[in-house]
């Protein structure tokens, strides 16, 4: 993601994010106390996984911290302490996440709430959540929001040099990608979200609990407009950048983005392999990707379309710039956001995406 706190960063751009999670809320709160009322640990330890470095980072651990605490105080149980930990990946832009977010945290917190408010340790912890993080038995409650969509790799079998031209002309799924592309992509998430619930079922203590959204989908093809307009619209642009001799083609067939939107049934197929956890709640949301992007009661069709092309600089920049270049990126975005807004003349998509709530098995 985009760091820092300009124009184009994932923090001051992360409005889809912070609408499925706020969509989300609910459940995180009653899973919580539902946790916290099963087992009445002394300490509570917290994981936002993928947190990234915008305001979701902390709003929905403080949330469920909030509604536990709130829970102790009515069952007249004892002062307890909170571990949270917040995990991306090593280049996360922590620094921003630490010295502009935190402070203002805790600055807030004692002006509403004075000095009396249960104490909070949070702690950054950088490393893969396709992997372990923490130690056996260590965790009560794991978030994870808007980020298990995002694979470790472009899939195994279209990154080898061998068949780099297995997706040829294409940077992700299309309707004219062979149908071996389409099961390299499903195997990949298969391995990922494997490896992911493999580790997280380590680190839970038994009865503990998982709230994840992701983007999803409803409909059997992965590869539906409504899902990859972002996709379609940026492969065709760099196309035109081919021809226009600003990038090589092989840039093109060279690159496979690591990204997948499973559908409920491949989520289900997926955790009961695994077979350590239980599945509380599995839900699809539906959001108005129109009424996401109107704020203020501002209807202007323009400026949603240059709020919506930002969303998606802020989050595809970093990864199209280690591929394609830095010098191109500001034409690229400009192009992209042009032709952004002749694609919402005909519709503005429903964002999907799932939550899934799971119980650690005893």
């Amino acid at each position: 993601m985009n760091d820092g706190v300009g124009d184009t960063s994932y923090a001051m751009n992360s409005v889809i994010q912070k609408s499925i999670l706020s969509v989300a809320r609910e459940e995180m709160k009653k899973t919580i106390v539902d946790v916290y009322c099963a087992i009445f640990p002394e300490r509570m330890d917290i994981a936002n996984l993928g947190c990234s470095s915008g305001p979701t980072a902390m709003s929905p651990i403080l949330e469920v911290v909030d509604v536990v605490d709130q829970k102790r105080r009515e069952l007249g149980r004892p002062p307890m302490e909170f571990q949270c930990f917040l995990n991306d990946l090593p280049q996360n832009d922590f620094n921003t996440l630490f010295k502009t977010i935190l402070p203002e945290l805790y600055e807030k917190l004692e002006s509403d709430k004075g000095r009396d408010h249960s104490p909070y340790f949070i702690v950054g912890v950088p490393g893969s959540f396709y992997g372990r993080l923490f130690p056996k038995r260590s965790l009560h409650f794991v978030i994870s929001s808007t980020c298990l969509h995002w694979l470790s790799q472009a899939p195994r079998g279209l990154e080898s040099r061998s068949q780099v031209h297995l997706n040829r002309g294409e940077i992700y799924m299309s309707k004219t990608s062979a149908p071996c592309v389409f099961n390299y992509y499903l195997e990949q998430f298969h391995r990922d979200f494997s490896t992911f619930l493999k580790s997280r079922s380590e680190e839970i203590v038994m009865g503990g609990r998982m709230v994840l959204t992701m983007m999803g989908r409803k409909v059997d093809d992965p590869s539906d407009e409504d899902l990859c307009y972002g996709w379609i619209i940026m492969t065709d642009i760099l196309k035109k950048m081919v021809s226009e001799g600003l990038i090589d083609e092989e840039k093109i067939d060279s690159f496979n983005a690591p990204y997948y939107t499973p559908s409920p049934k491949e989520l289900v197929e997926v955790i009961e392999g695994d077979g350590s956890f239980t599945i509380d709640r599995l839900e699809i949301l539906e959001m108005d990707l129109e009424k996401i992007m109107t704020t203020n009661n501002d209807g202007d069709h323009g400026r949603m379309v240059h709020r919506c092309a930002k969303s998606v600089r802020a989050v595809m920049e970093t990864m199209l710039k280690s591929h394609f270049g830095k010098e191109i990126m500001d034409d690229l975005f400009h192009r992209f956001e042009e032709n952004l807004k002749e694609f919402f003349t005909r519709k503005y998509p429903v964002v999907i995406s799932i939550l899934v709530s799971l119980v650690r098995k005893g």
